[in-house]
């Protein structure tokens, strides 16, 4: 069968980083580069990262260490970090504010590193108390940006007419109503096999970290999984991907974006409406309907409640703009 042609995709946004390196193809001696393979390989068994959290750990670290070989003129070795003070430290946080790097990218990098010098003291490889003495960059706490119902409505109801192959159409349908219906982080919808298809009153989901959970499947989620399904034009097997592309891979997560980008243009949607902003406003709107914070905690797989937390922030934020925009005594001020 001849595969469906895709949308004509958006032009990629710029990397956040310019020009990054990863860990694995950093200046360093051999024994540093196969500390930084059982670093990613305990990455992968002992704290099961994501590839996507493992690229980014490795441009970090890679970003660091190749700045460190410039720094110290020499490719980089255990010793070398041993031996580094915190000016050292300090020098490579300036240089990435003088590259113009976001402060919670920084803040990011800052974290891989730290966790990179605790695995090597932990094997006992490399110890630096240096780095302890480094201070961040302050990052103000962000606050996730829900749509509006009609908003997310909107989206919903005109994803499916992005595309003119029905089967497509219908499968970006299902992706986000996964999103917004169920509260599914976009890797959870796009990880799903078709064994787990959500065609049930509820769905199981392995979240970050291998916590497993339990969200339930609203009638309008199943039946665009459904319609999906019926006009997919692959046999797809117990163990294949529930959502595909055009060629029978499964779904990558920079289409769902695509898509989503589109709508923003076509619906005049705020540039904060992302895939990840369906799941945020999942959120948000039990909180506004009268959900309880500890089962809206559950149903989005968040390890502490401190992160559910934040959408009562945003619920308040929003309430007080409609009552300042609504009250009679607040006109006016």
């Amino acid at each position: 069968m001849a595969a469906p042609a895709e949308l004509s995709p958006p032009r990629a946004p710029a990397p956040l980083d310019p020009a990054p390196v990863d860990a694995a193809a950093a200046p360093v001696d051999a024994r540093l580069s196969a500390a930084i393979a059982d670093w990613r390989q305990w990455l992968i068994s002992e704290k099961r990262a994501s590839p996507h959290t493992l690229a980014a750990y490795g441009r970090d670290l890679g970003g660091f260490l190749g700045f460190l070989a410039g720094h110290l003129g020499d490719s980089v070795s255990l010793a070398a970090l041993r031996d580094l003070q915190p000016a050292d430290f300090r020098a490579w946080l300036a240089h990435r504010a003088l590259d113009g790097l976001e402060k919670s990218s920084t803040a990011r990098a800052l974290s891989t590193v730290r966790g990179f010098f605790r695995f090597l003291e932990r094997r006992g490889l490399a110890a630096n108390a240096a780095i302890g003495a480094v201070r961040g960059p302050r990052v103000p706490r962000s606050v996730p940006k829900a749509l509006t119902v009609d908003e997310a409505m909107d989206a919903l109801e005109s994803v499916g007419e992005l595309s003119d192959e029905p089967w497509i159409a219908a499968r970006d349908a299902a992706v986000l109503a996964l999103l917004y219906g169920c509260g599914l982080r976009v890797g959870e919808a796009l990880g799903l096999d078709r064994r787990a298809a959500p065609l049930g009153d509820t769905v199981a989901i392995t979240g970050k970290g291998g916590k497993a959970r339990l969200v339930p499947v609203l009638p309008v989620v199943r039946r665009a999984v459904e319609d999906y399904l019926e006009r997919c034009p692959y046999r797809l097997g117990p163990d294949d991907p529930l959502f595909v592309g055009a060629r029978g891979g499964r779904l990558g997560a920079r289409r769902v974006q695509q898509a989503v980008q589109t709508l923003r243009g076509w619906l005049g949607l705020p540039e904060t409406a992302t895939p990840h902003a369906l799941r945020h406003s999942f959120a948000t709107h039990l909180l506004a309907g009268g959900g309880d914070l500890r089962a809206i905690q559950e149903l989005l797989g968040h390890a502490s409640l401190s992160t559910t937390q934040r959408y009562t922030e945003v619920d308040a934020a929003r309430l007080l703009d409609v009552h300042r925009a609504a009250h009679p005594r607040d006109r006016g001020r």
